[in-house]
């Protein structure tokens, strides 16, 4: 049977917030089993505690806040996918600001954090939330649905009307029974468009974007000096976000998450109704240990 994980050592890191441009500090420390993750807003006094579950969820405008009575803690969707592809049940993680660092705007970094912290393995053993009946959320043509599926996957399909996204492969499938969640999905960057930048801005997001922690395209290419990582590096970062989304469900999910031009919003949307629907998902001990993979066509 599997066992519940924690990080064996603090470890810190530093950078700038994505969209406040502010500086922030962050340390992950070992919690006991049963905590989950923990964010605690180390620079408020007393610090204020928000656990990463859906019902915080406050703004998912252009990333995922969560907020417990007034006070955020924004961006957290790819250190949460990193913890989720490590399979990392149980860490405190203390902020120095509102915003988590965006590090080079993939779950990398935190990837490496994790790593160089060491993992320890806990008694209580591991729950998955298993999918039973499918749940689906739609906003106009967007879809998120949750499925039974004896294993974990997510299917996503993005949509865009620019020339280096419709060359690249438009849908891409997770299926964590088969290869690695650190070579295939970690290293996918976050990704925008210049001529959104100047409204973004004046709405006080992205102020910390820049060439180094986003993939930035105008109208026609990719501006980043380096170019993409992967062909279809911002496919594959949405299935990044989606995988941080749904850490919120409070366990590793057993079942598959399908999405067609999905985002945070809708993301949570799904998590929020699955949660609220008793009937469609149970909890379950996990009985085998998993690893991920990417692949699709499109």
């Amino acid at each position: 049977m599997l066992c519940q994980r924690t990080v064996a050592r603090e470890v810190d890191a530093a950078g700038i917030g994505l969209h406040s441009g502010l500086p922030v500090r962050l340390r992950l420390q070992p919690a006991p089993a049963g905590t989950g993750v923990v964010f605690r807003r180390v620079d408020l006094s007393p610090p204020v505690c928000i656990a990463a579950r859906a019902e915080h969820v406050s703004n998912t405008q252009r990333s995922t806040s969560l907020a417990v009575g007034g006070v955020r803690v924004s961006t957290v969707e790819h250190l949460l996918a990193a913890l989720s592809g490590l399979q990392i049940d149980n860490v405190l993680v203390d902020v120095s600001a509102p915003e988590l660092p965006i590090m080079d705007g993939s779950a990398a970094p935190f990837v490496r954090l994790v790593e160089s912290a060491g993992v320890q393995e806990q008694e209580t053993p591991r729950q998955f939330l298993r999918v039973l009946r499918e749940v689906a959320v739609e906003e106009g043509d967007k879809v998120a649905r949750f499925l039974p599926f004896d294993g974990f996957r997510v299917a996503f399909t993005i949509e865009f009307e620019h020339p280096v996204l419709r060359r690249s492969r438009t849908h891409a499938e997770f299926d964590i029974a088969r290869r690695s969640f650190v070579d295939e999905l970690s290293a996918a960057r976050t990704f925008g468009f210049l001529g959104e930048v100047e409204a973004l801005r004046a709405r006080g997001l992205a102020l910390g974007a820049g060439f180094d922690n986003a993939v930035v395209l105008d109208a026609q290419r990719v501006l980043n000096p380096g170019g993409l990582r992967f062909a279809d590096e911002c496919l594959r970062h949405k299935v990044l976000d989606a995988l941080g989304d749904l850490a919120l469900l409070g366990a590793p999910l057993q079942g598959e998450f399908r999405a067609i031009k999905s985002g945070h919003g809708l993301n949570n949307a799904a998590v929020r109704r699955l949660l609220a629907s008793p009937d469609a998902w149970e909890l379950v001990p996990a009985a085998l240990p998993v690893r991920a993979v990417v692949a699709g066509s499109g």
